[in-house]
């Protein structure tokens, strides 16, 4: 988690303008797999790479966005580029999965009564409150779902003048503290309804 986004991101960064306009016009058309939607054209097409790398994990995850980066920029004919970006993706589960059979035997320390009493103590929208901020791209649509509700008119003008989606869910952060389990429900519902690719991604993590 985390390193497919850099490694997608690179991707894009490395190319041209005119590859990246490539780049989108193939991703108009590129086959997808059951069950995902694509990105529509108005809001793909003026995006930045930093964007497209955020609009990518958040419509397909990560593990897919870079499997889908790398079909286009082959695609493309840009073979290398796309084999380094597969073998990122690909390295990091393998890494992880050898070094957690040989932790086997430390397994019940890290499942002690105390880490699992704790957890559920943590509501999902805390838990998963950095990666949020740096991955939520439907600000517009929270913020539409909360107004009335969870959000004044004076907070949903505050967090609507913030320049960018990460700043934007920093401050709508912000008002947290002062929320109930019941505001909290309504946030993470209205994550469900606007993005529910990255809520299943989290829910895994």
């Amino acid at each position: 988690m985390g390193r497919a986004r850099d490694a997608i991101l690179e991707a894009l960064e490395n190319l041209t303008a005119e590859e990246l306009k490539k780049f989108k016009m193939k991703l108009l058309s590129v086959p997808l797999r059951e069950g995902y939607g694509r990105i529509p054209r108005g809001t793909l097409l003026p995006m930045d790479a930093m964007d497209l790398t955020d609009k990518l994990v958040s419509f397909y995850l990560e593990a897919y966005g870079a499997e889908l980066t790398a079909a286009v920029l082959r695609e493309m004919g840009m073979q290398e580029t796309a084999e380094r970006l597969q073998e990122i993706n690909n390295g990091p589960g393998a890494a992880r999965a050898a070094p957690a059979a040989l932790a086997a035997p430390a397994a019940p320390a890290r499942l002690g009564p105390v880490q699992t009493a704790a957890k559920p103590a943590l509501h999902f929208v805390d838990q998963h409150r950095a990666a949020l901020i740096t991955r939520v791209t439907e600000v517009e649509g929270l913020l539409d779902a909360l107004y009335g509700k969870v959000l004044s008119e004076e907070q949903y003008q505050a967090v609507r003048a913030e320049a960018t989606n990460p700043t934007k869910m920093r401050k709508l952060f912000s008002f947290a503290p002062s929320w109930n389990l019941t505001c909290k429900d309504l946030l993470l519902q209205a994550l469900k309804d606007t993005q529910p690719f990255l809520v299943a991604d989290l829910e895994q993590s």
